[in-house]
């Protein structure tokens, strides 16, 4: 009970002792807010498959990256991109539905990843384990760099964007009639999945990103109603989930990265709980809920 007897020592000294912590700090912090913006519409849209589609889908670019010396980021970008052209290609000039396609380029692309690392030269390695689990300890300014960079561009695209999204999620016909252009704005959604999940693979890890971009969006679509109001506080949940399991981490030296997203899943099944208790304390005998007085998400959002 460290963090209740010297709070001092257990949640302000290693950030202050450490320039590492600080790094991983801010790291973290910047992966909970490209993902975190981002995976509100993955969660409002249904679209939890194809974020972990897209997670696993990075994996043969990071190795192939890897194998031939280089940049790994870019390698990830290159698959993430190349899977988005696929989902868009097999939905718009096939009879199969998105989901098939997803499913089949998700297998695909983590097949050929397997397939990559079994080889002769792509050997497992364990410079090739942080890519898959995450190093956030050993991330420098330049990664910091990059994840500031790739939060902008979400931050501000889901700002420019936002109208055409919003009117697409809840109503794709009236998209369709005011000109918006719904198939475009689901193009630019993927591309920016494609950046929110590159941009954080290197600190969580591309098999734990996953979490950070679903768990604290889907936590605050309990707590609250208009799609803002879910951004910001799933930013605000992340970020509470990416420093709790840091310290952690640090404190009885577990991965970092898995410890991050063991706390968004610990924290949205928490949530589920205590909603859970208090829509049964209000509902009546007669098994009849009250209603909730705002809808699920206003339209003047």
């Amino acid at each position: 009970m460290e963090f209740l007897t010297d709070p001092i020592a257990w949640w302000i000294d290693p950030f202050v002792d450490n320039t590492f912590m600080r790094n991983a700090l801010w790291a973290a912090l910047l992966a909970v807010l490209t993902t975190s913006v981002v995976g509100t519409w993955v969660v409002l849209r249904g679209m939890t498959f194809l974020g972990d589609a897209f997670a696993h889908g990075v994996l043969p670019g990071i190795a192939l990256a890897y194998i031939i010396g280089f940049s790994t980021t870019i390698g990830a970008l290159a698959a993430a991109l190349l899977m988005v052209g696929g989902i868009h290609i097999i939905r718009n000039f096939s009879p199969l539905s998105e989901e098939t396609s997803i499913g089949v380029l998700f297998v695909g692309f983590l097949a050929l990843a397997v397939v990559i690392m079994s080889s002769g030269a792509g050997a497992y390695s364990g410079d090739l384990t942080r890519f898959l689990f995450g190093s956030i300890t050993g991330i420098d300014n330049d990664d910091l760099r990059r994840q500031a960079i790739a939060a902008a561009i979400s931050v501000g695209s889901t700002v420019l964007l936002h109208r055409a999204l919003f009117v697409a999620t809840f109503d794709e016909a009236q998209a369709q009639l005011a000109g918006m252009r719904p198939k475009l704005a689901h193009a630019a959604l993927l591309t920016l999945l494609a950046v929110a999940i590159v941009s954080s693979f290197e600190a969580v890890g591309s098999l734990l990103v996953f979490a950070f971009l679903v768990a604290p969006a889907a936590t605050a679509s309990l707590l609250v109603r208009r799609v803002p109001r879910i951004m910001m506080t799933a930013v605000g949940l992340g970020a509470v989930a990416a420093v709790v399991g840091l310290l952690v981490s640090y404190h009885h030296d577990t991965a970092a990265g898995a410890t991050m997203a063991l706390a968004t899943v610990v924290m949205l099944l928490a949530t589920l709980l205590v909603t859970g208790v208090i829509r049964g304390l209000r509902r009546p005998p007669n098994g009849v809920e009250v209603a909730q007085g705002e809808p699920a998400h206003d339209p003047a959002a």
